[in-house]
């Protein structure tokens, strides 16, 4: 069993990452970490260097920590929803986490469509945490 977690270098991703690993601490369980990106002409070189950097500076927190994880960069072009919920079916998940952000009140109407995916289309369960 494992713990998917969503991980963009924000503070909701940097708030679900921190939980996701507190989580794998009490239950003993490997985390992954996915970070997901389209692809695509909007990707380019720099970007993927930038995200390629961020995590590897996650994997070594993680490392310093001693949890057993996985840090997979995925540029498949599928939606991170669609990466998340395959992953997590994958690995058999216990749960996944995501981070969310505040929304206007026309915002949560729609709530974001890559967090309302995973919300409603995950097999397992999902914890979402608010940024620090």
């Amino acid at each position: 069993m494992a713990i998917v977690v969503g991980y963009v270098a924000t503070k909701e991703g940097r708030a679900a990452l921190k939980r996701a690993a507190e989580e794998c601490v009490l239950r003993g369980t490997k985390l992954v970490v996915i970070s997901s990106h389209r692809g695509g002409k909007d990707f380019d070189a720099n970007e993927a260097s930038q995200f390629e950097t961020e995590l590897a500076r996650v994997q070594a927190v993680l490392e310093e920590k001693g949890l057993e994880h996985e840090v997979r960069q995925l540029v498949r072009g599928n939606d991170p929803a669609e990466d998340l919920i395959s992953v997590a079916e994958e690995e058999k998940a216990d749960f996944i986490v995501i981070g969310l952000r505040r929304r206007s009140p026309v915002g949560k109407l729609i709530l974001g469509s890559n967090a309302q995916r995973i919300l409603l289309d995950a097999s397992c369960p999902v914890l979402a945490v608010k940024g620090d």
